[in-house]
């Protein structure tokens, strides 16, 4: 009787875990870009912007919610960083 409530709790936890995992990459891969794009508008003089300063704080941000896991939003944060890095270099 046991192992019948103990599977389907056992498959729901896994279900979970799997479900966590679909922004990981992607969280990831935007954050790696951002902070190589930031460097760069750093570098050509852009660091003063208020876009450049935006996305810093986006950034932070994203890798708080990469620490808890949270990488939908990690995800969403790092797109609009790359956003403000793109504003901030065109000089916006």
């Amino acid at each position: 009787m046991k192992a019948w409530i103990c599977v389907p709790l056992i498959a729901l936890a896994l279900a979970g875990c799997a479900g966590k995992s679909a922004y990981r990459e992607s969280c990831g891969t935007q954050l790696d870009a951002a902070w190589r794009e930031l460097d760069l508008a750093k570098a050509e003089g852009f660091a003063g912007t208020v876009s450049y300063s935006k996305a810093l704080s986006l950034l932070t941000g994203a890798k708080t919610q990469q620490q808890f896991e949270a990488y939908e939003g990690c995800t969403n944060k790092a797109e609009k960083a790359r956003f403000y890095i793109r504003e901030s270099r065109a000089g916006r």
